[in-house]
């Protein structure tokens, strides 16, 4: 008989708060009984911005500037559209199925807004943003930007012949992602239809969890729905999915970055030297000029 990885917890969302006046997320960690800083390593924070409608505004709602460095930021869009500024002149727009992914790095300074014609005419609004650590080696490593739509994504058919599975970073079965990743992991979406069933496998040693994004589903015989988090425990085993409705199921899977966190505000760092570092370069200007 094969194992099956074993299910640690699967965790309800946590009450929702706002990050500037257009994101309004569940912070599934770090934090709460489950998930310390450590655990879900490289990926250190999970905001997710549930399915919430919002109403037309002449104001884009957002997130005004403000710095980051010591690792990057991926923004994934289910509904809406969203608009990113920097200080490295980087701009970019995603729309639902695409993928911003921001290396911080050894600093700069950020913005991220409802996209303009988004936010005039409101509507369905639903994402998903990720910190993710850079291991100590890379904490300087220069600031840039990725864009990756939808259409760049790797679509691996599953055997039903409509399910997929979209590869944003790392493989599927010899399907790649396009994101470049400065430690080993893989960040995919699996979209299922109703009653497909697939089995994968992810390595033991790697932090493992699934965001349910839509729908809902049996994972290893345990019935996980909507904006719930599943998070596994380190051991070996596949992982059988059946869909019990059209699903959506964001996988997170990384090898763990094995040294010291030291975090604060918008900055993550090995010690905390580095973060007052990080403030005064911030302070400085360092991190150059954006406009709010």
């Amino acid at each position: 008989m094969t194992n099956k990885r074993t299910i640690e917890a699967i965790i309800t969302p946590p009450p929702p708060h706002m990050v500037g006046d257009g994101f309004r997320v569940h912070s599934f960690f770090p934090g709460g009984r489950w998930i310390d800083r450590k655990r879900m390593s490289p990926f250190f924070l999970l905001d997710y911005g549930a399915k919430i409608e919002f109403t037309p505004s002449e104001e884009p709602r957002g997130v005004g500037v403000h710095p980051h460095a010591g690792f990057e930021t991926v923004t994934i869009a289910y509904h809406g559209k969203i608009a990113h500024h920097d200080s490295t002149g980087s701009s970019g727009i995603i729309g639902e199925g695409d993928v911003q992914w921001m290396t911080a790095g050894s600093g700069l300074l950020h913005k991220e807004y409802h996209e303009e014609s988004f936010s005039k005419t409101g509507g369905m609004f639903q994402m998903v943003q990720l910190w993710v650590n850079l291991p100590a080696a890379f904490k300087k490593t220069s600031p840039k930007y990725q864009e990756i739509t939808n259409k760049m994504m790797g679509k691996h058919l599953l055997s039903d012949g409509i399910s997929f599975i979209e590869v944003i970073a790392g493989e599927y079965k010899g399907t790649k992602g396009p994101a470049s990743t400065f430690s080993p992991m893989q960040v995919w979406n699996i979209r299922l239809k109703k009653g497909a069933n697939e089995t994968i496998h992810l390595p033991a040693g790697f932090n493992t969890g699934f965001l349910i994004i839509e729908g809902s589903a049996v994972i290893n015989d345990k019935e996980a729905s909507s904006d719930h988090f599943v998070l596994f425990e380190n051991d070996e085993g596949e992982i059988n999915i059946t869909a019990t409705d059209d699903a959506v199921i964001l996988v997170l899977s990384g090898e763990p970055i094995n040294e010291p966190i030291a975090a604060y505000g918008p900055f993550v760092m090995n010690t905390w030297a580095e973060v007052e570092q990080a403030i005064q370069d911030a302070n400085k200007g360092v991190y150059g000029i954006l406009e709010d």
